[in-house]
């Protein structure tokens, strides 16, 4: 499992793999840890929606094949295409004792969106037009209204 593990982790900068990853559009993040001696396993992960859907998504894709290698190594798993298989997972789960996110309220998709904004918007302050903008005195009233002023710190921070 550990050699199984490893070869994931350098997959995981696979482009099949994001590419996998951004289809699915839920998953926020996921973690293998091997413990207890190498006893034991777990697989702990955050997602947005249904967990059915979320092991559904994960079925259909590049990473439908990574859960089958690495969960064979444990006893029973059917595989990730068997109809028993959300069944085997719900029979193997624990619950967390506490979850905290610093993000409660976004959802994979917004974070996205969220980047692609920045980004563009990145790209905007670093245009001449933008310094021309700040600087023409007819943008005087823009410039001053609070939102505005806000959307300049936030970019400076």
């Amino acid at each position: 499992m550990r050699e199984d593990l490893a070869a994931m982790a350098d997959a995981a900068a696979d482009e099949n793999v994001h590419a996998a990853v951004r289809q699915i559009g839920t998953l926020h993040d996921a973690r293998h840890v091997i413990f207890d001696n190498d006893t034991r396993f777990m697989f702990a992960s955050v997602f947005d929606g249904s967990w059915d859907t979320y092991i559904d998504d994960f079925a259909q894709t590049v990473v439908g094949a990574r859960f089958d290698k690495v969960f064979s190594h444990s006893e029973g798993f059917p595989g990730v295409t068997d109809p028993g298989v959300k069944d085997w997972f719900v029979a193997h789960q624990e619950p967390a004792g506490v979850f905290v996110s610093a993000y409660p309220d976004l959802t994979v998709q917004q974070i996205y969106k969220d980047h692609r904004v920045e980004e563009a918007f990145e790209a905007v302050l670093d245009t001449a037009e933008f310094r021309a903008a700040l600087d023409n005195p007819a943008n005087a009233e823009l410039l001053a209204t609070p939102a505005f002023q806000k959307l300049l710190e936030e970019a400076a921070a």
